[in-house]
């Protein structure tokens, strides 16, 4: 596939660069897990950002290429699900912001939420969410985290329609994921460029630079496969892409805070915010072993 921009993506990536320069820092002496922007919400939805996906000229590619961008972001916010998933959800206009809950786990987003996405083993259900449907929980994932009401009605999606659902999760994660390891690779690759050990700056030893370029190798390999999954719109090649980014999540989020010492252990460093966020999506859908056995399923029948 070629992936060079088009005029109007390159053109929407401008204005989406110009669009998150003020959040690009956290706030200074941040000691907290979730960093979390209504604000930045509120100006993605001014500028209409969240209808990409269905924009002739731009597409899900583009969809894929701006949560990508914002998931560098140190604030977090819904945007995945709102830019690739919510533009699959036939029967109505759903409203956003969207959460997903799996086995009555807590979930993203969802105290904000109003729309949710229910799995049920295979299935898939959505439904309408009011104030008082879900509860905050206390978590270290570095997501605003909430617990669902078991009194909710939800509406079972058609087979059909809940596969082509659970495909854009798919790529929702990979594309969220590679944003999140790109930006703990930078944030790392920065505190080793002046912290200094033995007279020079950590980043110098090769050791460690081998295992940076290991790191950027995932982060780069989960970014092309959560591209091309949104530009075929394959299955397959979703589950892939959402396997490759689980799987290279544990392996980055272990191998960035090694390389920070003790640094890599506090809140003082604000790595967390992205990894912290990794650790949540390893889990999600399954985890990497039911995409691995979607992959099987779907890629080698």
């Amino acid at each position: 596939m070629d992936f060079r921009p088009t005029p109007d993506q390159a053109a929407l990536m401008t204005a989406l660069e110009r669009l998150v320069e003020p959040f690009a820092a956290p706030p200074t002496d941040f000691r907290r897990f979730t960093l979390e922007s209504e604000e930045l919400e509120s100006q993605l939805e001014a500028a209409e950002f969240f209808d990409i996906a269905e924009t002739p000229g731009l597409g899900p590619v583009a969809a894929a290429l701006a949560v990508e961008r914002l998931a560098r972001l140190p604030c977090t916010a819904e945007v995945a699900l709102s830019m690739l998933v919510r533009p699959h959800l036939r029967n109505g206009r759903w409203p956003r912001p969207l959460a997903f809950v799996e086995r009555g786990r807590p979930a993203r987003f969802l105290t904000r939420a109003k729309t949710v996405l229910v799995a049920d083993g295979e299935g898939l259900g959505v439904a309408f969410l009011s104030r008082g449907n879900a509860a905050a929980v206390n978590s270290l994932f570095a997501y605003p985290m909430g617990a669902l009401d078991a009194d909710v009605a939800v509406k079972a999606l058609e087979p059909e329609e809940g596969a082509e659902v659970r495909r854009w999760l798919r790529v929702a994660l990979a594309a969220e994921a590679a944003g999140l390891m790109q930006a703990a690779i930078d944030s790392t690759v920065e505190h080793l460029s002046v912290r200094q050990q033995f007279g020079r700056p950590l980043g110098t030893f090769q050791a460690l630079r081998h295992r940076l370029s290991e790191c950027a190798v995932l982060a780069g390999g989960v970014k092309w496969l959560a591209l091309e999954a949104a530009g075929t719109q394959d299955s397959g090649a979703a589950a892939l892409a959402a396997f490759h980014a689980q799987q290279s999540a544990a392996r980055l989020t272990y191998d960035l805070h090694q390389m920070l010492g003790a640094m890599g252990v506090t809140l003082e460093h604000p790595l967390h915010l992205w990894t912290y966020r990794l650790k949540a999506l390893q889990s999600e859908l399954g985890g990497h072993g039911a995409q691995a056995q979607a992959v099987a399923q779907l890629c080698f029948p």
